[in-house]
């Protein structure tokens, strides 16, 4: 039978919040890089098409796409922690 402050199973010992921190911060950082891409390129190729004069946002669609390839890549290499092979 549970017991009350039982989570189900898991420790009962109360977590700092630093610590949760701490654990949370690689996909914090994660998370930030890959929005940081996403929108860093995309910007660049919105302001590539108004200096082109372009009507159809190619850059601007360009941007994104290269933003979202390149975020994802970094996304899952510091997820997943891949970034260096012994």
């Amino acid at each position: 039978m549970a017991q009350p402050g039982d989570q189900g199973g898991r420790h009962s010992s109360p977590v700092s919040l630093g610590e949760a921190y701490r654990k949370a911060s690689p996909y914090l950082g994660a998370s930030t890089t890959l929005v940081g891409a996403v929108a860093g390129f995309t910007l660049l190729g919105h302001w590539i098409d108004g200096k082109a004069g372009n009507v159809t946002p190619w850059f601007t669609l360009l941007g994104a796409l290269l933003g979202m390839a390149g975020g994802f890549v970094s996304f899952f290499r510091q997820v997943l922690g891949k970034g260096t092979r012994p």
